[in-house]
């Protein structure tokens, strides 16, 4: 079975985000059964899901729950669209999600993930304008290294050069800002100084053209980036100065990650619109969803007016069940409640490896912390392309994976290794991370030793 699995893969399936050329002499991962925190591979091998799969798994692997919610709406009704049409599951989750939602979060238009989600938020932002004799208010403002998703609208937000190379042209309108990543920053640079930066862009680009900002709560590109203490409450008076509307790309953030239902209420914020996807079902099944303020959705109401847009997928009843079965399982094993106690030994665990000499920063919020990894702690000197590819690639990946944790080694901005377990972890699982990244980060910095011997010599 392994090896039909492997020649198969090898042959007919097409990866996401992989260089499809690194399994040519090497075994595919193929991950075949989840249970909790773990997953097992076609060999058997446990390993610990330091991501949950990708940053979506929140109420864990194995939820019998859930797939028996998936079942009982199979059976009823598999599909049926939301193209002026309604079912009893989209019915009762919209009105969940507007009960969860904070302020005036009332409509919820579903997708079918993430991309499709930031896509959707940026047309209605238009489209909302557009109804309000506004027409050329057309931009969207985003950061540096942020992703927002892989579509052709959502890459044009997302800030990440090698993904949107080789795909330009992009979709007009995309401007990018600075990230809040202040352990790049001088020490004495105002720290809303980012924050002020949306507004000159916003001053540069002409406010009659901008038509929103997205930002993530926590930023996942570049590793974990948190918000300075008033960053958000000063990008909502910039928005609100300028007609400007404000999207909270909550996709990865939302449903417990940082241990409230909406990343954007950890920070106090009240955005116009709200991005969710993936732990909206613990990705047992897809679906994402724009949240609408009651005051953005409300000249699409009357007469003839018509958002001109849509999905065949999105609202589907199946995933609406399912999506309904893990708020409750959310809610009734209190897992928000679980990260805010939990994060302190989780964050604990992490800020005890600055004693390496590899590890530069530790940052993030609730279950979505990243390490940033350096050549020099002193100077914060990173790598170059080629001794971050060594290291990712030819180091750190394969061997975390190979010792049994699944996390993230990226260089998307400077190298890091990011953490984002399920919801239900605990200290057992924090040692068991600790266990496997200690001695290899320790492996880690003594090969840059060698490296700079090196070049010394």
């Amino acid at each position: 079975m392994s090896s039909d699995l492997q020649t198969q893969a090898k042959r007919h399936l097409w990866m996401h985000f992989t260089r499809m050329g690194s399994y040519a002499s090497s075994e595919v991962p193929v991950i075949v059964r989840g249970d909790g925190c773990y997953v097992y591979d076609e060999h058997g091998k446990r390993y610990l899901d330091g991501l949950s799969a990708l940053y979506c798994v929140n109420v864990g692997h194995g939820r019998a729950e859930l797939a028996e919610a998936a079942a009982r709406q199979a059976k009823e009704l598999a599909f049926y669209t939301n193209w002026s049409y309604a079912h009893p599951r989209s019915i009762e989750l919209a009105t969940r999600i507007a009960q969860l939602a904070p302020g005036e979060l009332n409509r919820v238009f579903f997708t079918s993930g993430g991309s499709e989600a930031v896509e959707s938020a940026w047309k209605l932002a238009k489209a909302y304008h557009h109804l309000r004799g506004e027409p050329t208010r057309t931009k969207l403002i985003a950061r540096h290294l942020a992703y927002h998703g892989s579509s052709m609208g959502a890459l044009s937000a997302t800030g990440l050069t090698p993904l949107r190379a080789p795909f330009e042209p992009l979709t007009p309108g995309g401007v990018h800002v600075p990230n809040t990543n202040s352990y790049r920053w001088h020490e004495d640079r105002d720290p809303l100084w980012a924050a002020d930066a949306i507004e000159e862009a916003i001053s540069f680009e002409g406010p009659e053209t901008v038509a929103a900002v997205i930002l993530e709560p926590v930023q996942n590109g570049g590793g974990c980036f948190v918000p300075q203490e008033g960053y958000f409450q000063r990008v909502r008076e910039i928005c609100d100065r300028h007609g400007v509307l404000l999207i909270s790309d909550d996709v990865i953030c939302s449903w417990g990650r940082l241990g409230h239902w909406f990343g954007t209420a950890r920070y106090g914020c009240q955005p116009d619109l709200i991005t969710t996807a993936k732990g909206i079902t613990s990705s047992y099944a897809q679906l994402g969803a724009v949240i609408a303020s009651d005051h953005i959705a409300e000249p699409f109401m009357h007469g003839k007016a018509m958002f001109r847009h849509g999905f065949t997928f999105g609202g589907h009843p199946v995933a609406c069940a399912v999506a309904l079965a893990n708020i409750d399982v959310i809610e009734r094993e209190r897992l928000r409640e679980r990260v805010l106690a939990y994060e302190e030994p989780f964050r604990e665990m992490l800020e005890g490896l600055r004693d390496l000499p590899i590890v530069g920063d530790v940052r993030g919020a609730g279950y979505f912390q990243a390490i940033e990894l350096v050549k020099d702690k002193d100077t914060k000197e990173s790598f170059d392309d080629e001794e971050s590819e060594e290291l990712l690639r030819g180091f750190l990946s394969g061997e975390l994976y190979r010792r049994g944790l699944i996390c993230r080694t990226d260089d998307r901005g400077d190298p890091i290794v990011q953490l984002s377990p399920p919801l239900i972890a605990g200290e057992e699982q924090f040692e068991e991370i600790e266990a496997v990244l200690r001695p290899v980060l320790a492996e880690a910095s003594e090969r840059v030793e060698r490296w700079s011997s090196l070049s010394r010599a």
